[in-house]
């Protein structure tokens, strides 16, 4: 849902809010094997999680991995992290080596600037990180809050693009200019006095209200890099339509082109939706997803 400082201009880098859904997962099992096998969706990216997680931890990788589903990459929903942890905590329970999320999330290189993919995997629920200081390893999960079971996330997803990753990420958060300071702690004080209360008493206005100030905050400074508020014009274009049939919480997931917004319940969510479809039926690219928050992390079981 957004970082609150992206040039530590108030002393520590990045800080980041979001949320666990329900629509998207990985799921995996492992089983020993006379020969390395991977087989299912991003098996690629799960062969090289495989490849380091073995070299670092001095294991065998004789093993069969079987992916059931994985998040689609590249499209803001956290895909790499979750893969890495995935793979990690499975191989973490085959071979009994009883690491933390958070050492396996060292192992394989996760939370270099968000620490939101490791909370939600350890906890689920909306998390909010508190940054990189100069003796960061991993971004330390400062609040963990179960979103109120009613509410509906709609994301808006365009299949023409990815986000920025890689390499070109790097150059991407290299190009931007410096964060002002004076934003950057206007939007902590609004995390912290009114969207973590707003959960809490399940005001979804009040937090609607700050998630959206966050997010243009945030793609804005973005837009020199990629284009505008919004990756894709025609995401953009339907998250200002759900604004006007009483949407909250709009915005961008990570680097899109995926957007996302908020409604108080499943019935609202799905019929502006089914709205959605038919006004933007022209934009044959874009697709709706009406999800649930997930408000517990990952599960791992052995047998």
């Amino acid at each position: 849902m957004g970082f609150v400082d992206l040039s530590g201009s108030l002393g520590r880098h990045f800080g980041s809010i979001g949320v666990a859904l329900e629509e998207y997962a990985t799921r995996l099992s492992v089983t020993s094997a006379q020969q390395r096998h991977i087989s299912g969706p991003s098996a690629n990216r799960a062969d090289k999680c495989l490849t380091q997680f073995c070299e670092a931890l001095q294991v065998s990788d004789q093993l069969a991995i079987t992916i059931d589903t994985a998040i689609p990459e590249h499209i803001g929903l956290g895909s790499g992290t979750q893969m890495a942890l995935a793979i990690g905590s499975a191989l973490n329970a085959f071979y009994g080596l009883d690491l933390s999320i958070r050492e396996l999330a060292s192992v394989m290189e996760r939370g270099l600037r968000s620490g939101i993919g490791i909370g939600i995997f350890e906890k689920g629920g909306l998390v909010l990180d508190g940054g990189r200081g100069e003796q960061t390893i991993i971004p330390p999960v400062l609040v963990h809050l179960d979103i109120p079971e009613p509410w509906r996330f709609v994301l808006v997803l365009d299949e023409r693009g990815q986000g920025f990753h890689g390499q070109q990420e790097i150059q991407a958060f290299k190009a931007l200019p410096k964060f002002p300071a004076e934003e950057a702690a206007k939007l902590c004080y609004l995390l912290l006095m009114q969207a973590l209360p707003a959960v809490v008493e399940q005001n979804i206005d009040q937090f609607g209200d700050v998630i959206t100030q966050l997010q243009q905050s945030v793609g804005t400074h973005f837009a020199s890099v990629q284009g505008g508020v919004f990756t894709s014009t025609e995401v953009a274009d339907v998250m200002a339509w759900f604004v006007q049939q009483g949407a909250v919480g709009i915005g961008q997931t990570s680097w899109g082109p995926t957007g996302f917004c908020l409604f108080e319940d499943a019935a609202n969510a799905e019929m502006v939706t089914r709205q959605a479809r038919a006004a933007f039926a022209d934009f044959e690219h874009l697709s709706f997803v009406v999800t649930a928050a997930r408000n517990h992390g990952a599960q791992v079981t052995c047998g």
